[in-house]
C-alpha cells in the first residue's frame, strides 16, 4: 500500500470491512482511518490525496483486522463519546451508549433543582464503570458531587482517569464495594445501569457483546433481575429524604422492576423510553422517606 492516500485508504478500509460483512463498515472504517491518521471527515473532502506514511498504513491494517475478528471499534478506539464527553474504555467496563444518555437527561433538571434548593446534591452511581453516568451528570450540575462504586479495581481507575480527564476530580471519589457492602451515608440520588441480562440469554448476544463486553457487567442472573433486587432493598437506607432512584432496564423488563420497588415501599416517579422507543429507565421515589 505504498503511496497510499487517504482517499484510497479510505475506500480500502471500507470495501475490507464490507467484503467481511461487517454492519456499518463505512463508519467503522471512517472512524478506525480518521484516529490513526490524525484526519478528519472535511480532510477526506478537501485535502483526498495526501499520502499515509507506512506505520499508519499498518496500523490501520491491524484495527481492520481486530474489527474483522468482531471486536468492536470503540474498543479498538480505546475510547467512546457519551453525552458530549469521551470517555476511555478498559476491559472491564461496558461501553457507555446513547441508550443510558436518557437516564442522564432524566436526572439533570431534579439534581440541579436539589443543588440550588440544598447549595450541594450527592450521587451514588451503583456499577459505575467507566464512569459515565456520574460524570455526565457533574458535568451538567456543578454543584453536585458524585461516588462511583464498583467491584473491579480495572473499572475504577478507569473511572478515576475518566473524571481526571475530563477535570471532575475534584467532585468524583471513586469506591471498590459490592454494591452497598462498602457505602456509607445518604445520598440525594442513586443511579445505575446494572446487569440485567438473563444467564441463560448471554451466548445469544452479537459476539460484539459477548465476547468483548465484561460478564459481570452483563448477567443479571437467571432471570436478569438480581442487581434491582439488591438496590431496591438496599436503596432507602442510603436515600436522602425527597431524593431519587434511577435504574436503566432491559426494554421488556418494566413490570418486573417496577413491581420489585414498589414492593420494597419505592413511589414510582416516571417511566421513560429511549430515543428507538424502548422501555430504557425507570425513576422511583421514597422508599418510605419520600
Amino acid at each position: 500500500m505504498k503511496g497510499t492516500t487517504l482517499a484510497e485508504l479510505l475506500h480500502l478500509a471500507r470495501r475490507r470491512l464490507s467484503d467481511a460483512g461487517i454492519e456499518g463498515a463505512a463508519f467503522d472504517a471512517r472512524l478506525l482511518v480518521e484516529d490513526i491518521t490524525g484526519t478528519t471527515r472535511s480532510e477526506a473532502i478537501t485535502d483526498p490525496d495526501r499520502l499515509i506514511d507506512a506505520d499508519m498504513l499498518t496500523a490501520v491494517d491491524a484495527a481492520l483486522s481486530r474489527r474483522i475478528s468482531g471486536e468492536p471499534v470503540h474498543r479498538i478506539l480505546g475510547y467512546r463519546e457519551f453525552h458530549g464527553l469521551r470517555f476511555s474504555l478498559s476491559a472491564e467496563t461496558l461501553e457507555p451508549r446513547p441508550d443510558t444518555e436518557t437516564l442522564v437527561d432524566a436526572m439533570v433538571p431534579l439534581l440541579a433543582e436539589i443543588g440550588e434548593r440544598k447549595g450541594t446534591c450527592s450521587i451514588l452511581d451503583l456499577g459505575t464503570g467507566t464512569g459515565a453516568i456520574a460524570l455526565a451528570l457533574l458535568a451538567a450540575v456543578p454543584r453536585a458531587s458524585a461516588l462511583g462504586v464498583d467491584i473491579s479495581e480495572d473499572a475504577l481507575d478507569t473511572a478515576a482517569r475518566n473524571a481526571r480527564g475530563l477535570g471532575l476530580s475534584e467532585r468524583f471519589k471513586a469506591l471498590r464495594s459490592n454494591w452497598f457492602e462498602g457505602i456509607s451515608g445518604q445520598f440525594d440520588a442513586i443511579v445505575s445501569n446494572p446487569p440485567y441480562i438473563r444467564s441463560a440469554e448471554i451466548e445469544t448476544l452479537q459476539k460484539e457483546v459477548r465476547n468483548f463486553d465484561p460478564l459481570r457487567a452483563l448477567d443479571g442472573g437467571a432471570d436478569g433481575l438480581d442487581a434491582y433486587r439488591t438496590i431496591a432493598r438496599e436503596s432507602a437506607r442510603h436515600l436522602e429524604t425527597g431524593g431519587f432512584v434511577a435504574v436503566e432496564i432491559g426494554s421488556s423488563q418494566k413490570a418486573e422492576v417496577t413491581d420489585i420497588f414498589l414492593g420494597a415501599g419505592f413511589l414510582m416517579k416516571t417511566a421513560l423510553r429511549d430515543l428507538t422507543g424502548n422501555d430504557r429507565v425507570l425513576m422511583f421515589t421514597g422508599g418510605g422517606k419520600a
